[in-house]
């Protein structure tokens, strides 16, 4: 079991990754959270494989648990979507003393990271995240939210988690696609702050390669966040850079209405787009764009799309990131460095092209 403390003062927690946690979280969480009642938030994906399992493991623990079960799918990461998970919330009687438990991937812990932070104005949540994104990467710094028809992830709010469990077991039922798709956001990560963890990933072949590495590209990808999240928990500066590939990512999951491409599909398509661009401005070292391109390529994960840049200009007029006339993106110096560079709005289409 490796163990990761992410200080934020009061709202200070720990990470633990660990092969079969998800059989512990009861008797884990009975020495730290007095609820009587949990609520078990997942999709209808995760709870047919994991729902009742980990419903045992509380009740075991005497808790009293409800599984509040939506359509799986990032079309349900919505406002109409998180009423229904307030009304359950509210038949089952649940209280501010008491607990939700996201199960699934970033979409659960998304949509039920942010019912649990507004629903009675906060209630206490922790995390198990199913995917290898959501392992890596969205359980890990307290962001929820859901999407708008104009945009991902416009309403929301920073609310940490008081645990995060990680099973790395989880992922060898993970279908081949959404390990491909975790994988893209973990070579962002070493694409912006580990060299060392890129070159890792550059003799890596098969997803057995992945899997039976899993545990150290956890625990590698969280500790940068963690580092990154405490030094920057409301996403005002450095944690920006955690957005590499995002900017035109979301822009191509959000044309395509989030059922072509997967989050870590785009990200990879606005890593090698945005890069190819920096690298012929002489910002980014030269050969970086092919050696991530034939990284993606090799684990069948896309690196273009038939979008028009004017397109994705309309949509990212809206992305977290831009601040009155101006918009900071996220840049690679070389691969395990990357950077911020604030710039005008209206300079966009030198970027992003």
């Amino acid at each position: 079991m490796q163990k990761i403390k992410i200080n934020l003062g009061p709202k200070t927690y720990d990470i633990e990754i660990e092969a079969g946690i998800l059989e512990k979280v009861g008797s884990k969480i009975k020495s730290f959270i007095s609820a009587e009642k949990v609520a078990i938030i997942t999709d209808t994906n995760v709870d047919s494989i994991y729902g009742e399992i980990l419903e045992n493991s509380l009740k075991k623990e005497n808790y009293i648990v409800e599984r509040i079960v939506f359509p799986a799918g990032e079309q349900s990461k919505n406002l109409q979507v998180l009423e229904k998970i307030y009304a359950r919330l509210s038949d089952f009687g649940l209280t501010r003393s008491d607990l939700i438990i996201t199960l699934g991937g970033g979409v659960t812990g998304d949509l039920g990271g942010f019912a649990a932070a507004s629903f009675l104005r906060g209630v206490d949540f922790i995390q198990v995240p199913t995917s290898l994104l959501a392992q890596i990467d969205s359980s890990v710094g307290g962001k929820v939210a859901v999407d708008l028809p104009s945009g991902k992830n416009l309403v929301g709010h920073f609310y940490q988690p008081k645990a995060v469990y990680i099973d790395p077991e989880l992922l060898r039922t993970l279908p081949e696609k959404y390990l491909h798709d975790g994988f893209a956001e973990a070579i962002k990560y070493s694409c912006i702050r580990d060299l060392d963890l890129f070159k890792k990933f550059e003799k890596m072949d098969t997803d057995d390669d992945i899997i039976n590495s899993a545990e150290e590209i956890i625990f590698r990808c969280c500790s940068i966040k963690g580092k990154i999240v405490e030094n920057d928990e409301l996403d005002k500066g450095e944690r920006m850079v955690l957005n590499f590939g995002h900017t035109i990512g979301h822009a191509v999951e959000k044309y395509y209405g989030f059922d072509k491409y997967t989050h870590g599909e785009g990200v990879g398509i606005g890593m090698i787009r945005m890069t190819d661009t920096t690298e012929r401005l002489n910002i980014t070292e030269k050969g970086t764009t092919e050696r991530i391109e034939k990284l993606l390529k090799k684990f069948n994960l896309p690196t273009s799309v038939q979008m028009d840049s004017s397109e994705i200009h309309k949509i990212i007029k809206m992305d977290k990131k831009k601040s009155g006339s101006k918009i900071t993106i996220i840049v690679l110096k070389k691969i395990g460095q990357g950077e911020l560079i604030k710039i005008d709005f209206k300079d966009i289409g030198q970027y992003i092209i």
